[in-house]
């Protein structure tokens, strides 16, 4: 069994010597190159036995605070659940099981949400839930149109 390393050493100095050894400028390059994955998958890209998911998260939020472009990263970890819980898609009906994966998906992103956008995202989980998107609508970037009208970039 493998030890986990990911609390050990300077974290930061590590994720981002990872990031520039793949190509990338910043952490949040690197995950919008693969917008879809989520947190987990890309911790164990940048290293399967010393990066946490949440130490990924943690310096897109410092990146996107810097940047002020926090709601495109909310947006962002939005895609990333949908597609972890819903891999096929908005389900088309909402019965039980979907309903507790669409529920999951929604508190899961809202429980990543800085505290600045959770009254925004806990919103958008309500709206998503009165007006559902078609069904199989999966969206594949925090550019994805109807995400864009639920919550558009608001920073300066």
């Amino acid at each position: 069994m493998n030890r986990d390393r990911s609390w050990e050493g300077n974290v930061k100095a590590r994720l981002y010597e990872r990031v520039r050894a793949r190509g990338y400028d910043s952490l949040t390059a690197f995950a919008e190159a693969y917008p879809t994955a989520s947190l987990v998958a890309l911790a164990e890209e940048l290293g399967p036995d010393d990066v946490a998911g949440v130490q990924v998260f943690s310096g897109l939020v410092a990146e996107a605070e810097r940047n002020n472009r926090v709601t495109r990263l909310v947006r962002g970890q939005l895609v990333r659940e949908l597609c972890d819980c819903l891999p096929n898609g908005w389900p088309a009906v909402l019965d039980d099981a979907n309903r507790f994966d669409v529920a999951h998906a929604l508190g899961v992103w809202i429980a990543f949400t800085p505290e600045t956008h959770k009254d925004r995202a806990r919103k958008v989980g309500d709206a998503l839930l009165a007006t559902q998107p078609p069904p199989g609508w999966r969206p594949l970037g925090p550019d994805d149109e109807l995400l864009l009208t639920l919550l558009p970039d608001e920073e300066a």
